[in-house]
């Protein structure tokens, strides 16, 4: 292709010219050409691209289709249940309950119900009907003086950097209308996260702004913001579902000036932060940081984040919380299945436990060395929908935290480059123009429109399921589709084995 290019194009140049030369007119086709012929010379020479090497001009179209296929997918080739991280009728319910407006299905369900990871409610033939009042879980053990009174869903970790300010400017508005809490991120306390929502502050393992000017935790700065009115709870991050074990990345196109500042750091360069903490090394030096964290703070709750990995590493930290008396107010644990941040492919697909393995451990341990009474567990991951809340609590979660399911109410469409500061409505991007498409009074409102009408519906769930209160709320709620496989298996007769019979007798 590319011989016949360089031949085929030049005879056909010399053509076109000599015709305008001779009508003198029309030289704008000529000169066209000309450009696509120059261009097509310089892919010949270039050798990066392959592609565009052996196919100087036309080869452009396989980038093209290539960056529009994820529209193309979603727009023309995928249903209503597929899609992925989300399928589309998961999105469509966040957008109608943001909207405030039926969130019904006509028809009937598409899903297939008789396959083995179909999961549903045992409803109760003595229903009752669903309180108005939304659940609430008080966050604070013996040794925190300042109790938070806690939504039982609210909002998970997303930093100013990877979220626009008017993104955590709807964010907060629509938390405090809500009266529920707005996770910062370890990006550091914003302006943007001062609208007047209660917040929980996370501390990464690169410490924004609460580090010195090596890097390093900073117990004055720290004391300082944590004294603000707003800041309700405070999490350590340890590790998050999207890449466990690996430092948060903020792009250098997000690094600002103004974020820059605001996480003490050089804008305009990649921030890659630390894969573990500086302040600690082990169990007991976890421990003593959140102890250290309860007594700057001013006795507010202190709790941590983390992925499960090694079983044996958070088993050693309850020996060591009854050993030191130090308990956390709070553990979040975030599913392999979870996160909004950007990471390697290899550390997204293939590290981490998921959600429900990692609740149902962690539940067992914290019993095991009693302590589970002294510690409130926060489910992150992918508890996106009313009955992700009431499976997350019957796995062993107090209350549950959801990052992404915000991002559709803010009016995300899952896009999926969140990492390319491109992000098409002005959610997950700090380019100027994209985020003035982002309105915060309208935003704001559906934020808490979301919220409300999630928690309205899981008050509908466990009505339906017979159930007075949350804490009624446990695994034997469940059904899933591989026991209607066994039943079957028990109702019908195995009739291949009459064939096996027959054929060894014949």
């Amino acid at each position: 292709m590319r011989d016949k290019f360089i031949r085929w194009g030049i005879i056909i140049l010399v053509v076109v010219w000599a015709i305008s030369l001779l009508i003198k007119a029309h030289y704008w086709i000529p000169i066209l050409l000309t450009a696509i012929y120059g261009l097509g010379i310089y892919n010949v020479t270039q050798s990066k691209h392959a592609i565009l090497r052996n196919f100087p001009v036309i080869g452009y179209f396989r980038y093209f289709f290539e960056g529009i296929s994820p529209e193309m997918q979603q727009y023309f080739i995928e249903r209503e249940t597929d899609g992925k991280p989300f399928p589309r009728n998961q999105r469509s319910a966040v957008y109608r309950r943001a909207k405030n407006i039926s969130d019904t299905v006509p028809f009937g369900t598409q899903l297939e119900i008789n396959h083995r990871k179909y999961e549903g409610i045992k409803h109760s033939i003595y229903a009752k009907s669903p309180k108005e009042e939304l659940p609430r879980v008080w966050v604070g053990g013996d040794q925190c003086t300042q109790k938070y009174h806690a939504s039982l869903f609210n909002i998970s970790a997303m930093s100013f950097g990877s979220l626009s300010d008017r993104a955590q400017m709807s964010l907060n508005k629509g938390a405090k209308k809500g009266n529920f809490y707005h996770n910062t991120g370890e990006g550091g306390i914003s302006p943007y996260h001062l609208e007047g929502g209660d917040l929980c502050w996370q501390i990464g393992t690169g410490y924004f702004g609460c580090r010195d000017e090596e890097g390093k935790f900073s117990p004055e700065i720290f004391a300082k913001n944590a004294a603000l009115p707003s800041v309700k709870m405070i999490e350590i991050k340890i590790s998050q579902g999207a890449k466990p074990g690996h430092g948060g990345v903020l792009p250098g196109a997000k690094n600002t000036v103004e974020i820059a500042k605001i996480r003490h750091v050089q804008p305009g360069i990649t921030i890659i932060s630390p894969p573990s903490h500086s302040s600690f090394s082990d169990a007991s030096g976890l421990l003593r940081f959140v102890q250290q964290l309860r007594e700057l703070s001013g006795g507010k709750p202190v709790g941590f984040k983390l992925c499960i990995g090694d079983t044996k590493e958070f088993e050693d930290i309850c020996v060591q919380m009854n050993v030191m008396k130090i308990y956390p107010d709070f553990i979040t644990i975030d599913g392999a299945e979870g996160g909004t941040g950007a990471a390697p492919p290899e550390f997204s697909d293939g590290v981490g436990m998921p959600l429900e393995p990692a609740l149902i451990f962690v539940n067992r341990i914290l019993n095991m060395y009693n302590v589970r009474d002294k510690v409130k567990v926060i489910a992150s991951g992918k508890v996106l929908t009313s009955l992700d809340i009431l499976r997350a609590i019957a796995m062993g979660a107090d209350m549950c935290n959801n990052a992404r399911g915000f991002m559709f109410a803010l009016g995300c469409i899952q896009a999926l480059r969140c990492n390319t500061n491109n992000c098409p409505t002005g959610v997950a991007t700090q380019d100027k123009m994209l985020i003035k498409g982002l309105d915060v009074t309208d935003k704001s409102e559906r934020v808490y429109h979301f919220h409300k009408n999630t928690l309205h519906t899981c008050n509908e769930l466990i009505g339906a399921a017979g159930k007075s209160s949350y804490d009624e709320v446990e695994a034997s709620m469940f059904m899933r589709g591989d026991e209607f496989e066994h039943l079957s298996d028990l109702y019908f007769p195995d009739i291949l084995g009459n064939v096996k019979e027959h054929a060894i007798k014949y």
